[in-house]
């Protein structure tokens, strides 16, 4: 089989192109390059704009030390234009509504699993491989996405949102590894370029940035006020809702009045950000959700089971939840037991033990029958 392998420039995939060479597949190697910081007007926030070699430069020269180690040939193709306008664009829109999204999951299924995926596929590749955490199962003819034997580092919630058609043409060789076996393999195999190099960290295919400044690019801070919900009193002032998420404590600057305090809504309409203190955290939780534009990722015939266990943000451990299927794409989630810091905007992803039965976007969260940032608006304005 032909297998062409994306190389990021990281240890996980260089592993992967070895694996699946000492397997004996027909390994080709493709380095994608995703965003150009000058092109897209990337400089506040950036630490590495005045670097002599910006990071994605680096990381294709370190692709290129891998294949020329692994004897393999290396292509590499630009996606800048496609990363805009299917992953970052909607990603800035949806932070302009207060919301926030999840561009990992946007990367993988319009990027990695598409564009690279289709052009795999055009040049006459069987297969596509990547270094993802993850696994796949065959059941009757039919190739289900499974979670890592490492459920530390399994990211099969990054990849709920691909067409299921992409994983019955995909092979994960870091499935059954750790990923300190994986940093060992490539210790032994003398991959200098990669093998103690830290994980990529920060936007997909972007990196760290500070947030906040890196933002403001892109969209003008709104300053706005910070209420407290239980008194409606003013306790600052904010640079824009986008900036902040449900749940987050740290950043606040309120300083004059005695907390922690946690974001637990916005009105973006009124640009007003509201908080609640430690001892009051019961604004935060929720129990049950609606979301939408599920992708689901089994076969036709599959029994989705009305009880099964969730995932609302990445590494969160499972959340035992119920299935109420509204239509096609779309679910009301109950949990049993109440959960801190659902957010809209997020990716909820639903898994039948090891099987990862697809995802969907957070669209509303409930407390009873109530939508419970509607309710802390109406809450303050009491106030």
């Amino acid at each position: 089989m032909k297998i062409l392998v994306g190389l990021s420039g990281g240890v996980d995939s260089a592993v992967a192109a070895y694996l699946l060479k000492e397997q004996g597949y027909d390994v080709t190697c493709c380095f994608m390059r995703n965003w150009d910081s000058f092109a897209n007007n990337d400089i506040e926030g950036n630490p590495t704009i005045l670097q002599d070699t910006c990071p994605q430069e680096q990381d294709y020269m370190d692709a290129q030390a891998v294949a020329k180690k692994l004897d393999l040939p290396l292509q590499r193709v630009d996606y800048i234009k496609e990363y805009w306008d299917y992953v970052f664009t909607y990603f800035l829109d949806e932070y302009k509504k207060g919301r926030t999204p999840n561009p990992d999951i946007l990367c993988n299924k319009y990027i990695k699993f598409d564009a690279f995926f289709k052009r795999a596929m055009d040049l006459g590749f069987d297969a596509v491989a990547t270094g993802h955490y993850a696994s796949t199962t065959t059941k009757d003819g039919f190739t289900y996405l499974s979670r890592a034997a490492d459920h530390n580092k399994d990211q099969t919630y990054f990849l709920c949102q691909v067409s299921k058609e992409a994983f019955q043409h995909t092979l994960f060789p870091l499935g059954s590894l750790t990923k300190p076996q994986v940093r060992a393999i490539a210790q032994k195999l003398e991959l200098d370029s990669v093998s103690t190099k830290k994980d990529s960290t920060g936007i997909c295919f972007i990196g760290e940035r500070d947030f906040r400044a890196f933002l403001t690019n892109y969209i003008p801070n709104k300053e706005g006020n910070i209420i407290d919900i239980d008194t409606g009193k003013v306790l600052g002032k904010h640079i824009g809702c986008m900036y902040y998420t449900i749940g987050q404590r740290k950043g606040l600057n309120i300083t004059a009045h005695k907390g922690p305090w946690f974001v637990a809504g916005k009105d973006v309409t009124a640009n007003i950000l509201y908080v609640c203190r430690s001892d009051h955290k019961d604004w935060l939780y929720s129990d049950s959700c609606i979301v939408t534009g599920i992708n689901w990722l089994t076969d036709p015939s599959y029994l989705i089971p009305e009880e099964c266990t969730c995932k609302f943000r990445y590494r969160q451990p499972d959340q035992k939840i119920q299935l109420e299927r509204i239509d096609d794409t779309t679910a009301r989630v109950s949990y049993p037991q109440k959960i801190a810091s659902v957010t809209v905007g997020q990716e909820a992803v639903f898994y039948d033990g090891n099987i990862c039965l697809g995802g969907g976007v957070i669209d509303q969260v409930f407390i009873g029958e109530e939508d419970l940032n509607q309710k802390i608006i109406a809450k303050t304005r009491e106030n």
